[in-house]
């Protein structure tokens, strides 16, 4: 199938852009594709494109994407060496992520911090309570919660071989799922003319349960603030 040629994603910043973070890796694709994914699965650094990453690196393994035909980005990987490395750093990033919330997690968590405030961990324990540890699964497919999870789940004191099981799960369903999505429907013409949308909607999927939260904390706190009113009144 001849190659149609894609731009890059110029509506995004370069590091968020798959295809120009993995050319900035050069030849060293494959590790710098793991390093990703290793840091923003528990690391401290959430802003990673982790979803259209893995994607990205599926068409390129197939070799359909424009990028692997006009050497912008070397496809020096296939796809088997994908579906188990991924996997593999995903869990040691949020293993260390685990030991990271598990050791100084408490101290990180602060009443009056910006981002991570001391309600954040207490509403985290509550959450793993109610629905348990496949809480885990679910945070690999929301960036930044991906990030985030681990460190809270080890300063909340999850239970660590429950943690790592459910990481390990999450970590294969995220890494081979996206991957092999991304390896088969890359050989459709159609998909390799449309990546810049695909991988933009990927992103606008990925954070739609933050939004989503966000809208129904910012709605609880409205109807609080109502209920308040009238007692004050009285």
């Amino acid at each position: 199938m001849e190659a149609v040629v894609v731009d890059n994603l110029a509506l995004m910043p370069d590091f968020l852009d798959p295809i120009n973070l993995l050319s900035y890796f050069g030849t060293w694709a494959l590790i710098g594709l793991l390093l990703v994914v290793f840091v923003e699965s528990g690391v401290l650094f959430p802003i990673l494109p982790g979803d259209s990453l893995l994607f990205v690196a599926g068409m390129l393994a197939a070799g359909t994407a424009a990028a692997a035909q006009d050497g912008t980005v070397p496809a020096n990987f296939e796809l088997w060496q994908l579906v188990l490395f991924i996997p593999i750093a995903a869990v040691l990033g949020a293993q260390v992520g685990y030991w990271i919330g598990r050791n100084i997690g408490t101290a990180m968590f602060k009443p009056d911090a910006r981002f991570l405030k001391q309600r954040y961990l207490d509403e985290a324990h509550l959450f793993f309570e109610q629905r348990g540890p496949f809480a885990i699964v679910i945070a690999r497919f929301v960036p930044i919660v991906r990030t985030l999870a681990p460190i809270t789940a080890g300063a909340a004191r999850m239970n660590y071989a429950v943690f790592t099981l459910f990481n390990a799960v999450g970590a294969v369903i995220w890494g081979v799922g996206l991957t092999v999505l991304g390896y088969w429907l890359g050989r459709f013409e159609i998909i390799q003319t449309l990546l810049e949308p695909i991988v933009l909607g990927i992103v606008a999927l990925s954070v739609l349960p933050i939004a989503f939260e966000w809208y129904k904390r910012r709605k609880a706190a409205r109807q609080a603030g109502g209920a308040a009113e009238p007692e004050a009144s009285t």
